[in-house]
């Protein structure tokens, strides 16, 4: 088996649906960083299929990646992926839940408030830059990143 195709496995109950409030997808995300190709991937497939502007679809590609890329490197297991496409409104809503950070230090800005100069670190500056809004709230249960990405002006 491939490291591909034992990702793709990863990817635990993926779970895709249309109803009236709109499209929803909902997936496990593999642990460690090369799974983040995998979801990547998945996601591309996904928007493609509910028929996301391409725009918007690039800025959420990313906006996924970034928050997918936290909790997998800098988080405890499980996480999951959750999106929903709403046509009519013209917004995308993405949510990333995992168990907590790994040390208490892991997800905190750098000490002078910057969003890192190096390779990494910027991942949340990317998610506001390309976000109408998004926040994280952190309980019991772990801790939720959550974004929206608007294919109007205004849509969020």
């Amino acid at each position: 088996m491939t490291s591909e195709v034992a990702m793709n496995a990863a990817l635990t109950s993926p779970r895709s649906r249309t109803d009236a409030v709109g499209a929803r997808f909902a997936c496990g995300l593999p642990q460690g960083p090369e799974g983040v190709g995998v979801v990547r991937r998945r996601v591309r497939g996904v928007l493609a299929e509910w028929g996301v502007p391409a725009a918007a679809a690039d800025d959420a590609l990313l906006v996924v990646c970034e928050l997918v890329t936290n909790a997998v490197v800098h988080a405890l297991p499980p996480a999951e992926l959750r999106m929903w496409w709403t046509a009519g409104r013209g917004t995308l809503d993405i949510e990333v839940t995992d168990a907590g950070p790994r040390r208490e230090s892991s997800r905190r800005p750098a000490a002078d408030g910057s969003a890192g100069t190096g390779e990494h670190g910027r991942g949340l500056g990317i998610v506001e830059a390309l976000s109408a809004w998004y926040g994280a709230l952190e309980d019991a249960r772990g801790t939720t990143c959550w974004a929206c990405v608007a294919s109007v002006a205004g849509g969020c």
